[in-house]
């Protein structure tokens, strides 16, 4: 077991102290254990606990341990079984609890994970250590305002959490607020040197500040570490690609991000690379629906629920600029607005499970339909969208994919849709580290993302017909060189007031947590930085031109 995870298990473990032996347990194999457990040597304390279970003795901190000692040797089957049997055990014990959590999270099931936390928390308010945990499950999940609160919780209860101060200065790196975060992640350093994630809050404090060449010694220090896993090390290479890039030493950052998704596109290639791929699966829906007519898509319009003032998504592709409208738009008085939530599960459960359910959807009828509006808009409430007397902003840019279910479901709904030069799209997601889904998977290589930036457009081009008067382009490049009338134009589209407070969305910014990796930027107001910016990579990008050029021409971008 390394270090840094010693460090972590003395932020989760330190406060839990083995119960007495059960009347029918083995009190001196269990009193070596206390021993080992507190004495921090966790190699011994799982050995000597996987000795015990062979023995019989089955008692939930003795499990708990084995399964630690299971998932360091990245045995997470066996980690995970021996863990739920301890929580079936002892359905009570926070610490069993928090060991299944932490085993779900790294294992990145956060849902499962966040329900153990929960419990934990529940059960001993107290433990800051499964406060901490559920803070890093709830940043994972996107929910990044309930994470702070997490943090802070867990720091209120132990001031020195390496955990919490790590995920908290993480969370105010990814706002901009990097003279915040960089003293939180020193002051885990100074505990645990090397630890990644605050190596990550300096880097990025470094860069923020012009020093390109000491958050470069800082990274090389970090890659060159044995202790990081195949996760650590590519998401290492990848900030390492922002730094070179700061540096305008464009070959040698663009290694580092193949480096990165490389390093990703392995480790994840058991749960998203099998077929079919979400590129795979994309590209059966343009077949499919190549062979619906555009009128099988138009039907009657659905009632809003009773004080909605209005109904909008806002979707394009990844790094299309779709958070910085969703942004802007926050802003306006009368408007509540989604970030990135899978509203639209039910719907999609029912009748997008294959390409070939394109044809049931297009017949659904309303008595289907109208359970699923239903379903959606128990969602939205779930996810604390306050939609009442609002104008209702639903934003996901994926949500391309999913506008055969938009179109069916809500015909009345305004699109507005987000685009960008098909270039800085597919560079940006290429050099950009998402968390990881069967979408992101596409982004890891450049032939991987311009095909699936080509599917979401082919299918937004197929439903033009019947979605047209609906929708509303938004050009990023528009948006930033011209703020005021484009803002107003979209207030206008969705018959919102213009409104002064438009302008204030950077402030705004940074007291919303922004899951996407456009938060840090955001925070700082309006930036035309990354308009023309594949002319840099212009040589590496290669192999994604081709098939971008028609989209380029169609949108009336410059083809030099």
């Amino acid at each position: 077991m390394t270090s840094w995870k010693t460090g972590q298990i003395n932020v989760t473990f330190g406060s839990l102290k083995p119960a007495a032996a059960d009347a029918d347990a083995r009190p001196a194999a269990f009193a070596a254990i206390r021993a080992a457990v507190e004495a921090q040597d966790y190699d011994r304390a799982g050995q000597l606990a996987e000795a015990a279970l062979a023995s019989g003795l089955e008692h939930p901190v003795v499990l708990n341990l084995a399964a630690l000692k299971a998932e360091m040797e990245e045995r997470f089957d066996d980690a995970l079984r021996l863990l739920e049997r301890a929580v079936a055990l002892a359905p009570a014990d926070p610490a069993a609890r928090n060991a299944l959590g932490l085993c779900l999270r790294r294992l990145e099931r956060y849902g499962e994970a966040l329900a153990q936390f929960d419990q934990a928390v529940t059960l001993a308010p107290t433990f800051a250590g499964a406060h901490s945990a559920r803070g890093a499950t709830l940043e994972a999940l996107g929910r990044l305002t309930e994470a702070d609160a997490a943090f802070r919780a867990a720091l209120a209860l132990q001031p020195d959490n390496l955990g919490a101060l790590a995920g908290l200065a993480n969370l105010m790196s990814r706002r901009g607020a990097h003279a915040e975060a960089r003293p939180l992640a020193l002051q885990v350093l100074a505990a645990q040197p090397g630890y990644p994630d605050a190596v990550n809050v300096v880097v990025a404090a470094d860069l923020a500040e012009g020093a390109a060449p000491a958050a470069q010694q800082r990274l090389e220090a970090l890659i060159a570490d044995p202790r990081l896993t195949a996760q650590q090390l590519a998401l290492a290479h990848g900030l390492l690609g922002d730094v070179l890039d700061a540096q305008d030493r464009i070959p040698e950052a663009f290694t580092a991000y193949a480096a990165c998704n490389m390093g990703l596109w392995r480790a994840y290639a058991p749960t998203y690379g099998a077929p079919p791929t979400a590129l795979e699966f994309a590209q059966g829906m343009v077949a499919r629906l190549g062979d619906i007519p555009a009128d099988a898509w138009r039907t009657p319009g659905a009632r809003l629920p009773d004080g909605v003032r209005g109904h909008v998504f806002l979707l394009g592709f990844p790094r299309s600029g779709t958070t910085l409208l969703e942004q802007v738009l926050a802003s306006h008085p009368d408007v509540e607005a989604l970030e990135e939530r899978e509203t639209l599960t039910d719907a999609m459960r029912a009748f997008l499970s294959t390409p070939d359910d394109l044809e049931r959807l297009a017949a659904a009828g309303e008595t289907d339909l109208s359970q699923l509006r239903a379903a959606y808009w128990t969602r939205v409430r779930g996810e604390g969208a306050a939609v009442d007397r609002k104008v209702f902003i639903d934003k996901h840019p994926l949500n391309t994919l999913k506008l055969p279910l938009i179109a069916k479901l809500f015909p009345d709904a305004k699109i507005l849709f987000a685009r960008r030069d098909p270039r800085d799209v597919v560079l940006s997601c290429y050099r950009r580290r998402f968390a990881m889904s069967g979408s992101a998977y596409q982004l890891l290589t450049l032939p991987g993302a311009a095909g699936y930036y080509d599917a979401a457009m082919q299918i937004a081009e197929r439903l033009e017909p019947a979605q047209g008067a609906q929708t509303l382009v938004v050009r990023h490049e528009a948006l930033i060189a011209g703020f005021d009338e484009i803002a107003a134009s979209v207030c206008d589209f969705l018959g919102l007031a213009r409104s002064d407070a438009l302008r204030g969305f950077a402030e705004r910014t940074k007291d919303r947590g922004i899951a996407t990796p456009s938060g840090a930027q955001l925070a700082g107001g309006l930036s035309a930085e990354g308009v023309g910016q594949w002319r840099r990579y212009r040589q590496q990008m290669a192999p994604a031109l081709p098939k971008l050029a028609p989209w380029v021409e169609r949108f009336g971008y410059d083809a030099q």
